[in-house]
C-alpha cells in the first residue's frame, strides 16, 4: 500500500500499482495526467451525464454508469431514466477537478460523456461520426474515411473537429446550434455518412453488419441519441495507455494513435487546448440533410431485421 495523502481534497491510495496490463503506467501516472488535463477535460465533461470505464487489479475493465453508494455527497449527479433496463440511473456530473481526481482514485481510466447536457437532454450539442478501420486496415485508412466525412460536410457548408479515438480510429465532432431535435440530429448523422460513402465507396462503408464491410472503413453514424463517446483528452484502456487526442486536419498524415499517451500528451500540448481551438462555431443543419437522413433506416434496427432474414434463409437451406 502506498498513498500520497490528499490531492484536491481527495485521499489517494495505491499510487504505485500498475494501471492495467500493458499500460506502461501506474495509478500515479493516471492521477498526474488527469490533474494536468484538468480544465481541458472538464470543459467536455461538465454538465453531461458521465459513464466511466474502471479497471481493478487482476480484473477485466467494466463500465460504470450508476454511481456507487459510497460516492461522496459532494459529487454532482443527475438522474436519468434508462428505458433498456427500466430503472433510474444516478449518473455523475464531473464538474470540477476534485471529482475528476476522485474518479482517478477509483481507477476510472476512460471518460464517456453523453452528447447532451443534463439540463437540456436529449438535445445534442454535437453530431459524431466514428471512423472504424476493418481488421487488417491501418490508421491511414481511418484518415481516408475521415477525409470523406470532411468533404461531405464541406459540401453542405459544415465543418467538424477531428480527434483520435484513442484506439484504432478517429472521431469527427460537428458542433450544432441548440434546440435540434434528437431524431433530426440522428438522421443528419446518417445522411452525412451516406453522402461520404457515395463520394468514394471503395474507401468507406455504412454497412453496420461486419461481414458486409468488405475490408473498408466503417463510417459509423450510430453515435446519436443516448450514446456516449470517449471524451477528448480521455485516457483509454489500450496498450501504452493512449489518450483520445485532438488534431488539426493537416496533421493527420504524420501521426499515429500510439503517439498520444498519459506520458506524452502533457509535453505535446503544454498550456494549449487544441480541442477548443480547432472546434468550429455552432452550425445550423441543412433541411435537406435531415430529410435525407429520415429516409435512411436506423442501422441497428436494419441489422436486426437483416440478421433474422439471413438466419431464416440458412434454416430454409
Amino acid at each position: 500500500m502506498s498513498g500520497d495523502g490528499l490531492r484536491h481534497g481527495v485521499e489517494l491510495s495505491n499510487l504505485d500499482q500498475p494501471l492495467f496490463d500493458r499500460a506502461e503506467a501506474t495509478k500515479a501516472d493516471l492521477v498526474n495526467y488527469l490533474e494536468f488535463a484538468g480544465e481541458r477535460l472538464l470543459r467536455v465533461l461538465r454538465g453531461r451525464p458521465l459513464s466511466v470505464v474502471r479497471v481493478r487489479p487482476g480484473q477485466e475493465p467494466f463500465t460504470q454508469k450508476n454511481l456507487p453508494k459510497y460516492t461522496p455527497e459532494w459529487v454532482a449527479r443527475t438522474t436519468v431514466w434508462a428505458q433498456s433496463s427500466r430503472r433510474e440511473i444516478s449518473y455523475a456530473l464531473c464538474d470540477d477537478l476534485r471529482t475528476l481526481i476522485w474518479f482517478a482514485n477509483q481507477r476510472a481510466v476512460e471518460y464517456h460523456p453523453t452528447l447532451f447536457h443534463a439540463d437540456s437532454a436529449p438535445e445534442p450539442t454535437h453530431l459524431v461520426l466514428d471512423l472504424d478501420p476493418s481488421p487488417g486496415q491501418s490508421f491511414a485508412d481511418a484518415v481516408a474515411g475521415a477525409r470523406l466525412i470532411r468533404e461531405a460536410l464541406a459540401a453542405d457548408g459544415l465543418a467538424g473537429a477531428v480527434k483520435t479515438s484513442g484506439s484504432r480510429g478517429l472521431h469527427v465532432f460537428v458542433p450544432v446550434v441548440a434546440g435540434i431535435d434528437v431524431e433530426d440530429a440522428a438522421a443528419a448523422t446518417r445522411a452525412i455518412a451516406a453522402r461520404a460513402e457515395r463520394i468514394d465507396p471503395s474507401v468507406g462503408t455504412t454497412a453496420f453488419i461486419r461481414e458486409d464491410r468488405q475490408g473498408k472503413v466503417f463510417l459509423d453514424a450510430t453515435r446519436a441519441g443516448g450514446a456516449t463517446v470517449a471524451a477528448a483528452y480521455s485516457p483509454r484502456i489500450r496498450p501504452g495507455a493512449t489518450v483520445s487526442f485532438p488534431l488539426r486536419w493537416s496533421d493527420l498524415d504524420g501521426v499515429s494513435p500510439a503517439d498520444f499517451t498519459l506520458r506524452t500528451v502533457p509535453e505535446l500540448i503544454g498550456d494549449n487546448d487544441p480541442w477548443q481551438s480547432e472546434m468550429p462555431a455552432l452550425q445550423e443543419l441543412p433541411r435537406d440533410l435531415i430529410e435525407e437522413g429520415h429516409t435512411i433506416p436506423v442501422a441497428r434496427v436494419q441489422a436486426m431485421h437483416e440478421g433474422k432474414r439471413r438466419a431464416r434463409a440458412r434454416r430454409e437451406e
